[in-house]
């Protein structure tokens, strides 16, 4: 059966604690996925955005840049005859005033249908060299306009030019300038994005046209092999790995009637640091919650799991106490029917007595009985023999009053005769337990009115529990029950009993009063006497009150109206 129970429990255990786990648990983890799931988005779209942003900046910025240069150069050509910029020392006014206004000119030059180099200003000795075979004067021929990729030249370093080609008299030439590569190379990589952000760009082949700051010099082939997409005119962003294996978010356009490639590249874990932070304040959220969710469960599942228990087990005892009550509501039957019984003996031994004395009585008269030891003690045990069997008629007398089962009739009680009487009813039970008592009642004390029989229960069950403390603590060796009457501030009758027993905690101090509580041991106590002596003397229009201090002792007052005073 205890088994049984206890796997019942374990079973209700189970399903309470699942429940109070997974009910808050499954919202909460839906509210953090959704939440995150939208951040996540919130976030992407904002570095996505961000980083097409600053790609459209530096085409924009990269598209005005050589547009005017090359407005400089159709002010020059458009300015100037080729005659006239072939005459000494005109190029190199024009170069200055260009230079001045513009100063990403590194040199300027001018060239006839021929390829030949016939004016020149800048820092190298260009003149009279021969580029009729150069791809950038093929270009420029055939279209009228080109800026070259980077190449090296003549001058053998990295850089790349802008040239316009004009007709004059029907011949045609070409004026050229070459652009300062290295503030076209930092106006391209001044961008920064977080600690990994950088711009670059690439022509149709992969080969760097400007340099990138983790790793890319000029005409070198990309390493990181990102797929070119076809040529179009809006921003493409994707996600790719380099050739480290670092893991980049792009953002690419096309420049330059698509021979440039712009890249803006960041690293995902950079871009993202913020979704990455709030991933690991999420997780730490889920894992607290969660956690103080399960500890919440376990604790409130083990709170009422031991409540059912507890209540189960208070069920029980109250079937074994309501028995128990029974068994002495049945005893007490037994004991007033035994004490009727008693009592009929009791009154014929009285009357025996009686006949005994005055057998005695006459026989002396008569002469017949003389004074001596023995007939002194044979009237003295006659005369102990006549008290005892008062003692008896007076305890037999009590049990029967207080084992009456009649409905209350309500009396005026006069506490001086009253209180004395229940004293004497425990008095031989407390003088075995070496327990003195002690009495302070108020001379001519008032009157209470009430169903005697009742309040000889309430003072009789107070009694006891007062000798059952003082054993607890004394054991047999003393201790002191003191009872007294009087008047209180309220002109009420207050009635006190005091003991100076084991006390009572003050956590069962609240609870003395309730139905079935007893800290006695089982057998001990059905926990019904003081809830019913309560009910008692609230029914007598009284209060009942209790205070105690643990190992010090108890004391409990009655507080009743005085007769004829409601």
């Amino acid at each position: 059966m205890e088994q049984s129970s206890k796997d019942s429990y374990r079973k209700i255990k189970g399903i309470v604690l699942t429940s109070m786990i997974l009910v808050p648990l499954i919202p909460f983890i839906l509210i953090l996925g959704i939440g995150y799931f939208y951040f996540t988005s919130s976030v992407e779209h904002s570095s996505i955005a961000s980083i097409k942003r600053i790609v459209e900046d530096h085409r924009q910025m990269v598209a005005s840049f050589l547009g005017e240069r090359k407005s400089d150069l159709e002010l020059i050509a458009d300015s100037y005859s080729f005659t006239e910029l072939v005459r000494e020392n005109t190029i190199r006014v024009v170069y200055d005033h260009l230079h001045k206004k513009a100063p990403a000119f590194a040199d300027l030059g001018v060239f006839d249908e021929n390829g030949v180099h016939v004016a020149y200003e800048g820092p190298f000795k260009l003149t009279g060299k021969v580029y009729n075979e150069a791809a950038w004067f093929k270009e420029v021929i055939k279209k009228g306009y080109f800026i070259s990729d980077v190449f090296l030249g003549y001058r053998r370093i990295p850089h790349f030019c802008i040239a316009l080609m004009r007709t004059e008299d029907g011949k045609k030439w070409v004026i050229r300038a070459t652009i300062d590569t290295h503030m076209f190379n930092d106006m391209v990589k001044k961008v920064r994005i977080g600690k990994t952000g950088e711009a670059y760009i690439l022509n149709a082949e992969g080969i760097f046209q400007t340099e990138r700051r983790s790793g890319g010099s000029l005409m070198n082939k990309d390493p990181d092999t990102v797929e070119l997409p076809r040529p179009h005119s809006g921003i493409k962003t994707f996600t790719e790995k380099d050739a480290r294996g670092d893991k980049y978010l792009y953002a690419t356009t096309w420049l330059k009637d698509n021979r440039w490639f712009l890249v803006v590249r960041q690293e995902v874990a950079d871009a993202f640091k913020a979704l990455r932070s709030a991933g690991y304040l999420i997780a730490l959220i889920t894992v607290m919650g969660g956690a103080a969710i399960v500890g919440i469960a376990i604790f409130e599942t083990n709170r009422i799991v031991g409540r059912m228990e507890q209540l189960d087990a208070e069920k029980d005892q109250l079937g074994e106490q309501l028995v128990r009550a029974s068994r002495l509501a049945e005893i007490g039957e037994m004991a007033t029917g035994i004490a009727h019984e008693i009592n009929n003996p009791l009154q014929v031994m009285k009357s025996e007595k009686t006949l005994i004395d005055t057998i005695l009585s006459d026989l002396k008269d008569r002469g017949e009985l003389k004074e001596s030891e023995d007939l002194k003690e044979l009237e003295d045990s006659i005369d102990q023999i006549n008290l005892q069997i008062d003692r008896c008629s007076k305890i037999t007398h009590a049990v029967l009053k207080f084992g009456r089962q009649n409905d209350a009739i309500s009396t005026e009680i006069d506490l001086g005769v009253f209180i004395p009487e229940v004293i004497g009813m425990i008095t031989n039970k407390a003088s075995v337990e070496g327990i003195t008592i002690t009495q302070d009642i108020l001379a001519d004390i008032p009157s209470i009115q009430g169903d005697q029989g009742h309040f000889q229960q309430v003072l009789i069950n107070l009694f006891n529990n007062a000798i059952y403390a003082i054993v607890e603590r004394h054991g047999s060796e003393g201790g002191e029950l003191a009872v007294g009457a009087g008047l209180n501030d309220d002109g009420m009758v207050r009635t006190y009993v005091r003991d100076d027993g084991a006390g009572i905690s003050p956590e069962n101090l609240k609870k003395v009063f309730s139905p079935f509580f007893t800290t006695k041991p089982v057998g001990k106590g059905t926990g019904l006497g003081l809830s019913v002596c309560y009910g008692i003397i609230d029914a007598m229009g009284g209060v009942m009150r209790v205070s105690s201090q643990k190992g010090l002792g108890t004391t409990f007052t009655i507080d009743l109206p005085v007769a004829g005073s409601k």
